[in-house]
């Protein structure tokens, strides 16, 4: 690929103070190339479109301009910051074609790398961080669709993610537009596009997300298409025709409550049919709704907070397998199965909270909407979490992550205060109080 724009090359603007000196191209794409420049004393990444993804989209622009103005949703998005527009003589000077734009966004951070490898089985990554990325994107949309904009490309390619926290970051945002306006630009990417769009029937929308968003939900829990079971089989060359009868005329969720035609052949498919018993009813439900009957009825699709709520829930059942740790998501209260090795191990000690039931099991945490039944769920700002002690595997204790100490009960009837920043052997705890309410320990 040959850069747009060669190394130490100095670009200025007529809508900023500071110029950009470029240090390295990142890598391209159908629409333009993003560089990593210095500007105003920091590290940022720019975007630089195509004098030909201009002429396809003339809308680009205004829809760029309306993105900075609204701001980002939340943390998760790598957003456009200010537009780009060269002066007369940088122009001249870089031989840029009349009429190019790009706009500044912050640089991605080394830790997060493409979903894609997730998907693909490239990366180390534990179920709790793909559950916690997932919340992450569910909470992300939530807000992208609060301020009335829609996504319209929601894909593997465009997110990013940390194997080691679940943190992600959702990039190629200069497609985000506002919900029920002329839309231009791209109608999606196809295996994640609803079948509306696909079809030509319908432009993108808030509605049409909320199907992108369950298909790349499902990738990244099973690692395989939701849409890609016997049917696919069948198809001898999978052309356009072939593409839009599966995804677009006759799709069949692979787990479909309703159709059985398009399940996963053993030999063909094991991915979906090893990880989709991994998770609850409540979770798959959701996937069969908006996968299945939500495909050709928009209406059943799941919202983005039923997502942060089930997917939260399962996060507070996540419990360890006994026999050979892998991490299993068994209902509160109730003996769990091993979806890996197949033991069987019973319930465990659970923290009773008044909004929920979190399994005490290592880095299980406490949130402020486990004592809210009508708080909306946020997993990153924890309260407490449970431990493992450093020398001694067999021992966990509860975190104390507030600025305020708790009033703890133990088994004995003793009571102790417990600050910031310690923690207590939950073996011995039967009941604390926090300033959000109390919490008691059932075995």
């Amino acid at each position: 690929m040959t850069a747009m724009f060669r190394e130490g090359a100095c670009l200025r603007f007529s809508s900023t103070s500071s110029p950009a000196r470029v240090i390295r191209c990142l890598g391209g794409g159908g629409q333009g190339q993003v560089f990593e420049v210095a500007f105003a004393g920091e590290q940022m990444a720019m975007k630089w479109y195509y004098p030909s993804c201009l002429q396809r989209d003339p809308g680009l622009r205004e829809r760029l301009r309306n993105a900075i103005r609204t701001a980002s949703p939340n943390a998760s998005f790598l957003w456009p910051i200010v537009l780009l527009e060269p002066t007369p003589e940088c122009q001249a000077e870089l031989r840029i074609p009349a009429g190019s734009f790009g706009y500044l966004m912050k640089l991605r951070p080394p830790e997060f790398v493409g979903a894609v490898g997730h998907c693909a089985g490239r990366l180390s990554i534990s179920l709790r961080q793909v559950l916690r990325a997932c919340f992450l994107l569910a909470e992300g949309f939530h807000a992208l669709h609060s301020k009335g904009l829609c996504y319209k490309d929601i894909s593997l390619g465009n997110l990013f993610l940390d194997p080691a926290s679940g943190r992600i970051l959702i990039c190629d945002n200069d497609n985000v537009d506002i919900n029920g306006t002329a839309l231009g630009g791209v109608k999606g990417t196809p295996g994640f596009m609803a079948p509306e769009v696909l079809l030509g029937r319908s432009a993108p929308g808030t509605q049409s997300d909320l199907f992108s968003l369950a298909a790349l939900l499902f990738r990244m829990l099973t690692r395989h298409d939701p849409y890609r079971g016997r049917l696919e089989l069948q198809i001898r060359c999978l052309d356009e025709p072939a593409r839009l009868r599966l995804y677009g005329a006759d799709p069949v969720f692979i787990f479909s409550e309703e159709d059985g035609r398009n399940r996963p052949d053993p030999i063909e498919h094991p991915a979906p049919l090893l990880t989709w018993p991994i998770y609850p009813p409540e979770l798959q439900r959701l996937f069969q709704r908006s996968l299945g009957v939500g495909a050709m009825q928009p209406a059943q699709r799941a919202y983005t907070g039923e997502w942060m709520r089930a997917l939260a829930r399962t996060l507070d059942q996540r419990r360890f397998c006994p026999h050979c740790r892998q991490e299993v998501f068994p209902e509160p209260a109730q003996p769990g199965h091993c979806w890996a090795c197949g033991g069987t191990f019973p319930a465990g000690p659970r923290l009773l909270a008044p909004a929920a039931v979190v399994a005490a099991a290592p880095e299980n945490e406490l949130h402020r909407h486990h004592f809210d039944l009508l708080a909306a769920e946020r997993i990153d700002a924890p309260i407490g979490r449970i431990v493992t002690h450093p020398r001694d595997a067999s021992l966990q204790g509860l975190e104390n992550l507030t600025s305020q100490p708790w009033h703890l009960e133990l088994s004995s009837g003793e009571t102790l205060e417990l600050p910031p920043g310690k923690r207590c052997n939950l073996a011995t705890l039967r009941r604390l109080q926090t300033s959000l309410g109390s919490v008691s320990v059932e075995r």
